[in-house]
C-alpha cells in the first residue's frame, strides 16, 4: 500500500497526490493532524537515506523558535519535527519498503 504524507495546502503536495493517485490506491495521511511518530521519522530518514536536517523545513519560523541550525544533532532535529509536524519537509510518500519526497512531484515514481 502507498501511503503520503500530505498537506492539502501545499501545491508539490497536491501535484504529488494526483501523481500517486493515478497509479493506484493510496492512504492519504494528513501529517499536521497525525503527526507521524520518533520511530516513524526515523524509518522514513531511513528510507530516503538521508539526514534530519535534510526533511526539515529550515525556513520556518518553528526552526529558528526551536533553537534549531544546521548544526543541530539529529535527534533534536527528529524531537523537533515530532513536536512540530509542519517542520517535516512534504509531501513524503512511501510505497514497497521505499520513500521518495515529492520534490519535485514526478521524484517518487520510480517507487509506485
Amino acid at each position: 500500500m502507498t501511503e503520503i504524507w500530505h498537506n492539502p495546502r501545499c501545491s508539490k503536495s497536491r501535484e504529488t497526490l494526483a501523481l500517486v493517485e493515478e497509479k493506484g490506491p493510496v492512504t492519504i495521511r494528513k501529517y499536521l493532524e497525525d503527526a507521524p511518530t520518533e520511530a516513524e521519522i526515523r524509518a522514513v530518514l531511513g528510507m530516503l537515506g538521508i539526514k534530519a536536517i535534510d526533511l526539515i523545513r529550515k525556513g520556518e519560523a518553528a526552526f529558528k523558535d526551536h533553537g534549531l541550525s544546521k548544526d543541530s544533532s539529529e535527534d533534536e532535529l527528529i524531537a523537533a519535527m515530532v513536536a512540530v509536524p509542519k517542520l517535516i519537509e512534504r509531501p513524503v510518500v512511501i510505497a514497497g519498503g521505499q520513500a521518495r519526497l515529492g520534490r519535485p512531484p514526478v521524484s517518487v515514481l520510480d517507487i509506485l
